[in-house]
């Protein structure tokens, strides 16, 4: 057994890999612990409870899948953005099979409030981050937004298309590409 503490990435490490090995059943104090190489109290030094654990293991897959992309340029076009989201989103599938359905209707259940919490701050800062790029792209029409026409609310729609493809695993983005050209073009 290791005695050296380990740290909490490492354990969200640990955690995410034996996600993509054996599946969301696999993650419990004890299994982070073994792979970890440490005692169970040492995973309890960073998590008071499985649900934490789990918690925190969801909000860094999010993260892993949607970190922020070598080229910033992504964030300044629409279309290269939502490429990128559709993109990562299958990585995200690929590497974790079932995350994106599985966890969602599992956190969104009364019982578990801190995971629900954190996947909706997630979607939260991905919402954001997609309209802050409809506000710079310099390409968008001056008058494709207005007071009934948001930018926020067409974000709203963009990111409710992006929940809607990854519950049918459909990580083409060609339609939605069109309804930007069509729409702010």
């Amino acid at each position: 057994m290791n005695t050296i503490v380990t740290s909490k990435e490492e354990i969200l490490k640990a955690s995410r890999e034996l996600i993509r090995q054996q599946g969301w059943s696999a993650v419990s104090i004890r299994s982070v612990a073994a792979a970890c190489g440490v005692s169970v109290g040492s995973i309890y030094n960073y998590f008071d409870s499985k649900a934490a654990l789990v918690g925190a293991t969801v909000e860094s897959v999010w993260c892993e899948i949607f970190h922020r992309p070598e080229d910033g340029a992504v964030f300044q076009d629409t279309q290269a953005c939502i490429t990128w989201m559709y993109g990562r989103m299958e990585y995200g599938c690929k590497q974790y099979p079932g995350f994106f359905t599985l966890h969602s209707l599992g956190f969104m259940r009364e019982d578990k409030p801190d995971g629900k919490r954190r996947m909706q701050q997630t979607w939260r800062h991905i919402l954001e981050g997609l309209c802050s790029v409809l506000k710079r792209d310099r390409k968008v029409r001056p008058d494709a937004f207005a007071e009934q026409f948001t930018a926020e609310k067409f974000a709203d729609v963009l990111f409710s298309l992006m929940l809607s493809a990854l519950l049918r695993q459909d990580y083409d983005p060609s339609a939605v590409l069109e309804i930007v050209r069509r729409t702010l073009y």
